[in-house]
C-alpha cells in the first residue's frame, strides 16, 4: 500500500492538532493558530533573510522549555507578532502553560512562538490606531480552533500574494504505510512564483496527489531558462514577503530530531517556489512532534524519512493553498 493523504488532506490528520483562523476583511490580514492538546516537542529553521519571529530562541538546544502550546502565523508584519498575545491569553485562562512555582497565584506562562509575512502593502484599511487588530485576531482564531478549516483566502494568508498571483493558506497530509501521520499549513506570500514560467503547471506538480492542486502538467515542449522566475513579484523591498509553515506529525521526536525534521522540511520551499529565501523573503518553518508513534529502531533513518516526506507534504501545502486563492478570486493578486 502507497502512502496517501489522511481523510481530510490537513495538517489536523495529525492527532492531537487542531487549527484555528481568524481575518480582518477590513485590513485585508488575517492569523492562524496550530493548537496542540498538550505541550510538545518543537523546532523551528528560518531561511529567509528578512524574518520576524516570537520566541523562537526558546526552540534552541540547552534551553528551560522543551515543549510549547501552539504555533501562531500572522499577516501584519512586525504588528502581527501580537496575534500570539490573544493566544496566549486564551491558553492561560485554560490554565496551560509553563510554571516553575505551581501557586495558585502564579499564572503559568503559555509558550507561543510565531512568525509573521508582510502584507501592510495589499491595500487594507491599516490606520487602526493605537491598537492592533492581532492581538484580537489571535484570540478569535484560538477561541474557534477545530478540526477542519479553510484554505485559500482565509487566516493568515488572507491578504498574501504569491509573486504576481493570489497567496493564501494552505495545507496537506500523507499516512505512511506503517502508519505515521505528517501535515504541513503554509501561508504563502512569496517573493517567487509557484507556477512553472509561462505556464499554470506549478512547480510542486510531481508531488501532487489525486489533483489536488488542479493536475496540470508541463508542455511537452517546456524548455527551463534558468534566468526565467516567471510571475515573481518584480519589485520586492525588504521585509514585503515571506512563506512561514508549520509541520505536525505523530512520530515521537527529540528536540534535536524534530530540529533536523525542519531542515528538511525546508526543502519543500524550494521544490514549490522559485526562487525562494531571497534577502526580502521572511522564510520559516516550525515543526511539531505528538509522540504517539514510536520510532522504529534505526531512527536515524525514521527522521530522515519524516524529513523528506515533511518537505514534500509542504511542497503540496504551498501549492493548495495558492490554487484555492486564486480559484475562489481569479487568481491575481
Amino acid at each position: 500500500m502507497m502512502a496517501r493523504p489522511g481523510a481530510k488532506n490537513l495538517i489536523t490528520d495529525v492527532s492531537g492538532i487542531k487549527v484555528g483562523q481568524a481575518e480582518d476583511i477590513s485590513v485585508r490580514t488575517g492569523a492562524t493558530v496550530i493548537l496542540a492538546d498538550k505541550p510538545l516537542v518543537a523546532a523551528v529553521c528560518v531561511a529567509g533573510g528578512g524574518p520576524g519571529t516570537r520566541e523562537t530562541d526558546l526552540l534552541a538546544g540547552g534551553t528551560l522549555v522543551d515543549a510549547v502550546d501552539a504555533i501562531v502565523l500572522s499577516g501584519g508584519s512586525a504588528f502581527g507578532l501580537a496575534a500570539a498575545d490573544g493566544v496566549a491569553a486564551g491558553l492561560k485562562q485554560a490554565g496551560r502553560g509553563f510554571g516553575l512555582i505551581d501557586l495558585p497565584t502564579v499564572p503559568k506562562s503559555p509558550i507561543v512562538p510565531s512568525a509573521i509575512l508582510y502584507d501592510l502593502a495589499n491595500g487594507g484599511n491599516k490606520d487602526w490606531g493605537d491598537t492592533s487588530p492581532y492581538a484580537a485576531l489571535g484570540r478569535k482564531a484560538y477561541d474557534t480552533a477545530s478540526h477542519t478549516f479553510r484554505l485559500g483566502r482565509a487566516g493568515a494568508g488572507f491578504g498574501a500574494a504569491a509573486g504576481a498571483h493570489l497567496g493564501g493558506t494552505g495545507s496537506a497530509s500523507i499516512i505512511t504505510k506503517d502508519k505515521f501521520t505528517i501535515g504541513a499549513i503554509a501561508a504563502v506570500n512569496c517573493y517567487g512564483s509557484v507556477y512553472m514560467p509561462g505556464t499554470e503547471t506549478f512547480w510542486a506538480w510531481p508531488y501532487e496527489i489525486d489533483g489536488e492542486f488542479g493536475g496540470v502538467r508541463p508542455p511537452a515542449d517546456f524548455a527551463m531558462d534558468p534566468e526565467d522566475w516567471g510571475a515573481a513579484k518584480m519589485n520586492p523591498a525588504l521585509g514585503q514577503n515571506t512563506t512561514i509553515a508549520c509541520i505536525a506529525t505523530d512520530a515521537n521526536l527529540t528536540p534535536d530530531q524534530a530540529k533536523r525534521v525542519a531542515q528538511m522540511a525546508l526543502s519543500g520551499f524550494s521544490r514549490a517556489i522559485r526562487p525562494v529565501f531571497a534577502p526580502f523573503d521572511g522564510d520559516a518553518v516550525f515543526v511539531l512532534a505528538t509522540g504517539k508513534r514510536a520510532l522504529p529502531e534505526a531512527a536515524p533513518a525514521a527522521v530522515a524519512r519524516i524529513g523528506e516526506l515533511a518537505a514534500s507534504t509542504l511542497a503540496r501545502a504551498i501549492a493548495r493553498g495558492v490554487y484555492t486563492a486564486g480559484k475562489a478570486k481569479g487568481g491575481t493578486a
